[in-house]
């Protein structure tokens, strides 16, 4: 009776500081966007090369790179003019096949500003979806991943006005202070929550946002690229959560995270090394660590009895400071970037 009371206690703090921080009225409530991008049935009905082409909805990253081992550099071409954005949307398929049929993907779309820019997943629907790769992914020694939390989509990925805080601006810099050696990709690969409503509160999204990032760190494996570290930051932390025992993952880093829907790090079930990070000024630590009736995502993966590595964060700055230069906190990402930490 006494822990019920107490769990109804941290309930009702949590509702009393969501709402005191922006309301529960100001979230907008999302539908995750799930599935193959538009497209997916004109290309597998395509007979262009006279035997079936892998089906986005059910082929298995290994069976889309077995396929494009297989194929000739001229049916490659052929398949990226009639499809492109399938194409450059299957998980497994060459990573420069990829990048060259996103630059053709994204043009005459909302989200033409990619034009120019590495994009190796882009999908148009609703918000907008999105991954760029910083650095060389296929030549990379290690590849991290940058999952990011709410408010972002395609169109707000990297922005000007928020220098580390996008998932674009913490792929940037993550990427300059590891090294030349590294890639880094900034994952905007499922659909967010707005503002601090019920979906931010709630797992609906990140279980979505879990099954794209399985799917999606499996493609990068079976296009021949090393396991990558994950870096995932306020509710992009419960996605990776959701995801851990899925992903192919060495690291998986956490940052102003509000829990992973774990009690511990045993419970996630992966063998990546599990790691969290929060800085005293995050205002993330005013959220209670509660999970009841669907709401809160769980333990604190900084607090010791979680269980995972601690990382360095005085010097960062905020809720999303933590890729900020000069930080300890960006000084420890990088070290385990370069697969540096044992």
């Amino acid at each position: 009776m006494r822990r019920y009371r107490r769990t109804l206690v941290a309930v009702a703090l949590t509702t009393t500081v969501v709402a005191g921080t922006a309301g529960w009225a100001s979230g907008t409530a999302q539908r995750p966007v799930t599935g193959p991008v538009p497209g997916a049935a004109a290309w597998v009905a395509d007979p262009v090369l006279d035997r079936p082409l892998p089906d986005p909805a059910t082929a298995e990253p290994a069976e889309v790179a077995a396929f494009f081992a297989s194929t000739t550099e001229a049916e490659d071409r052929e398949l990226t003019r009639r499809h492109p954005l399938v194409v450059g949307n299957l998980d497994g398929a060459p990573v420069a096949l990829r990048l060259a049929a996103n630059a053709v993907a994204v043009r005459g779309t909302a989200f033409a500003h990619l034009a120019g820019r590495s994009v190796l997943a882009f999908d148009p629907r609703g918000r907008g979806q999105v991954a760029e790769v910083f650095g060389d992914l296929e030549h990379a020694r290690q590849v991290s991943v940058v999952v990011p939390g709410s408010d972002v989509d395609a169109g707000t990925a990297d922005r000007a006005s928020d220098p580390y805080g996008t998932p674009a601006a913490m792929a940037r810099a993550l990427r300059a202070a590891a090294g030349p050696d590294t890639a880094v990709v900034a994952w905007t690969g499922y659909t967010t929550p707005v503002g601090v409503g019920l979906d931010a509160a709630t797992g609906g999204l990140a279980e979505a946002g879990a099954d794209r990032l399985a799917r999606f760190t499996a493609g990068l494996t079976a296009a021949g690229a090393p396991r990558p570290a994950l870096f995932c930051h306020s509710y992009g932390s419960v996605v990776c959560g959701l995801a851990a025992s899925r992903a192919h993952a060495r690291d998986l880093v956490v940052l102003g995270s509000p829990g992973m829907r774990a009690g511990r790090a045993a419970d996630l079930g992966t063998t990546a090394r599990v790691w969290a990070a929060k800085d005293p000024s995050d205002w993330i630590s005013k959220v209670p660590n509660v999970r009841f009736a669907g709401l809160g995502h769980g333990s604190d993966p900084a607090a010791p009895a979680f269980g995972a590595r601690r990382i360095p964060a005085e010097r960062a700055e905020g809720h999303t400071g933590y890729f900020a230069p000069g930080t300890d906190s960006l000084a420890a990402f990088a070290a385990i970037a370069r697969g540096e930490v044992r």
